[in-house]
């Protein structure tokens, strides 16, 4: 294997996690805005918290699930 050939790649490789942590931006910011939004929600209605909790552990679980697929696709490709 030629100097060139190991460089393109490691660039490769270099490229899949940068892909992944820009990837991982999203589902960071979609965790944000659904624990304040449950926050919001209970601050606004403490009654509300039985409704509101399964609901907002559901949005997380989601947005985590596709953080961790984008960690997997990194690994694979």
């Amino acid at each position: 294997m030629s100097t060139n050939e190991r460089k393109a790649t490691k660039m490769k490789g270099t490229l899949n996690l940068v892909g992944y942590g820009l990837s991982a931006i999203g589902p960071a910011i979609a965790t944000g805005l659904i624990f304040a939004a449950y926050i919001n929600g209970v601050a606004r209605q403490p009654e509300a918290r039985s409704v509101l909790q399964p609901i907002a552990f559901l949005g997380f679980a989601l947005a985590e699930a596709l953080a961790l697929f984008g960690l997997v696709l990194a690994f694979v490709l």
